[in-house]
């Protein structure tokens, strides 16, 4: 591992490119904040995926790219004087003193959900009027749901136990069910989401994280479909037509291959 200094070392060198080429790269000279929003969100994604694999140099280079983008966010900021890197900094550190008070005050904790609670109390005492005020409206619905009860969670509105919320799961399936049978479209969609947001809180209880879960079985079904796409092109029989007990031999062979 490299040391403290190396370490500051590489990140001059990063500032200092980032300077070169907002001079002199036609491209870079032309970003701004909003151009560059969604490359971000997409590097975050690749840094998800990257994570999820367990591929550590792949983490690695996409922690840099995302490292990029913050830098290249204060780099805009620090041409319109708003800030600059060091404000960056400053200002995360000054939160995560601000956030701990016990390990830099006289705060005594537990445990990890006395730390949760006292995180959402602070914030609320810094002027935020909501604790789900810090959940962004753009994030995709079942991380937001995920995060929306990890917040709630931190003030004390949870369950006791993860029996009760599979009570709670259960309760909106018959729910779901009752309105499935009535046929209303918009009750239908009204009580899967139910459905979904109760499932993610039980994953909660079980320590998972939803989003991954349902990842993982994204890679897994894809994985195995891929394996039936194969098999039946060496047949040279199109998917369309073959029935599903063909392709259900195959999707067997894919799930032993995957043991």
């Amino acid at each position: 591992m490299n040391s403290r200094q190396n370490q500051l070392k590489a990140f001059d060198r990063l500032l200092t490119i980032m300077d070169e080429l907002r001079e002199q790269c036609p491209w870079d000279k032309k970003q701004t904040m909003e151009t560059l929003r969604h490359l971000t969100i997409e590097e975050t994604y690749e840094l998800g995926d990257a994570i999820l694999d367990n591929d550590l140099n792949e983490v690695k280079k996409e922690l840099g790219d995302v490292l990029l983008h913050i830098v290249f966010y204060s780099k805009i900021g620090s041409e319109t004087k708003d800030f600059d890197i060091a404000d960056v900094c400053n200002s995360i550190c000054e939160k995560l003193i601000n956030r701990h008070p016990h390990i830099y005050g006289d705060v005594n904790v537990e445990n990890e959900d006395d730390v949760k609670r006292n995180w959402e109390n602070l914030k609320l005492k810094e002027g935020k009027k909501s604790v789900l005020e810090g959940v962004p409206k753009s994030l995709p619905a079942l991380v937001k749901a995920n995060r929306i009860q990890e917040k709630v969670a931190g003030v004390g509105f949870d369950w006791e136990q993860p029996e009760q919320v599979w009570e709670k799961v259960q309760e909106e399936l018959q729910e779901l069910n009752a309105e499935i049978k009535s046929g209303d479209k918009n009750a239908i969609e009204s009580e899967f989401g139910d459905v979904l947001f109760s499932m993610v809180n039980y994953a909660r209880f079980l320590k998972i994280n939803p989003e991954n879960a349902l990842e993982r079985t994204n890679k897994k079904f894809t994985k195995r479909f891929t394996y039936l796409e194969e098999k039946a092109k060496k047949l040279n029989k199109p998917l369309s037509e073959m029935t599903l007990g063909e392709m259900d031999v195959f999707w067997e062979e894919a799930k032993l291959l995957a043991k």
